[in-house]
């Protein structure tokens, strides 16, 4: 009879602490560790992004469970989120970051992904990178307009070096303005490579005329002496060590073409861990150590969350889409 007492006893406090919310409910989204994934080699610009953000979410305790960082190359990134899109549709416990890439890898004539921002789940949009063009800092160029005019004349004897594949990011923001200034876009001579770091490498030691790249993956090396940064895609000029590097519009190219980062979850995210990574998110972008973060690495705050987010992929979607329709690359 006590131990049958003794077994409802049990189950009572069960109960009560169930209904009142007590150790014994069921814990909340996130209980273990998350999985933080860059679709890209290590030590390049996705990776520098997700490490700095990680840190920040760890750093100010946002995020209280342990953050695994890990480097997915591939294909420009298409070959994770083909694994991802149809493994992980559900786990709310891996999540990825990544760039306009990931539009241009769906929509370019020889793309190789079915996937793209409308297969996952946007969350948030930290930052936008700026495009670059640079050279060795013994290189014959001083201004990119001396660049262009070389190449309208025979754009095949000036080899162009990116981090990413053909009709992606960094060959698409060098075309742009290659484009609007006279030089045949079909005609131009680019090697690419699996990552900003590779392509740095490769173009410091002697395997490339010029370099497409974005501010974040340069400005140690332009600090240095190493190269010589001709012209900054940005709206106007930046501060330091950019502050003497004219952006593209004083030398008369209108060629905008926004980079940013972005965090995305699962295809079927569930609405308590895509509110809880809107939240925090959010509050990171508005601690005084992620401006600082944003200032140190040259990034430019533009912080958008949830549907603010899925807008903005929507319309550059549609003027990528126009781009590479115009350059003869649209599906």
């Amino acid at each position: 009879m006590r131990g049958i007492n003794l077994r409802r006893a049990l189950a009572a406090l069960v109960l009560a602490a169930v209904a009142g919310g007590g150790a014994l409910a069921a814990p909340s989204y996130p209980v273990k560790t998350i999985t933080f994934v860059a679709p890209s080699g290590a030590g390049g610009a996705f990776d520098m992004a997700r490490r700095a953000i990680t840190k920040a979410l760890t750093d100010t305790k946002i995020v209280d469970q342990q953050m695994l960082v890990e480097a997915r190359p591939g294909g420009g990134g298409s070959v994770f989120l083909a694994e991802y899109v149809l493994q992980d549709i559900k786990n709310d416990y891996k999540l990825f970051l990544t760039s306009p890439t990931m539009l241009i890898n769906n929509l370019k004539k020889e793309g190789n992904s079915p996937f793209t921002y409308k297969n996952v789940t946007p969350l948030a949009q930290f930052f936008v990178d700026y495009a670059v063009i640079a050279v060795p800092a013994n290189s014959k160029y001083k201004d990119v307009k001396a660049l262009f005019a070389d190449m309208k004349s025979d754009p095949t004897k000036i080899s162009v070096v990116g981090g990413s594949g053909p009709g992606a990011v960094d060959h698409l923001a060098f075309l742009l303005p290659a484009f609007k200034s006279g030089v045949d876009p079909k005609r131009v001579k680019y090697i690419s490579y699996d990552g900003k770091a590779e392509a740095m490498a490769a173009i410091l030691g002697g395997n490339g005329d010029v370099l497409t790249s974005v501010t974040a993956s340069v400005s140690e090396y332009l600090e240095a002496g190493k190269i010589r940064v001709l012209a900054v895609n940005a709206p106007q000029r930046l501060g330091g060590v950019f502050k003497n590097v004219p952006t593209l519009r004083e030398s008369g190219i209108p060629a905008d073409f926004v980079i940013w980062r972005g965090v995305f979850g699962p295809p079927q995210m569930s609405a308590a861990a895509k509110a809880y990574w809107i939240d925090a998110f959010t509050k990171l972008s508005k601690t005084d150590l992620w401006t600082q973060e944003l200032a140190k690495r040259g990034w430019d705050a533009e912080f958008l969350a949830g549907d603010a987010f899925t807008k903005n992929l929507d319309q550059q979607n549609k003027d990528l889409s126009e781009l590479l329709t115009v350059l003869g690359m649209a599906k």
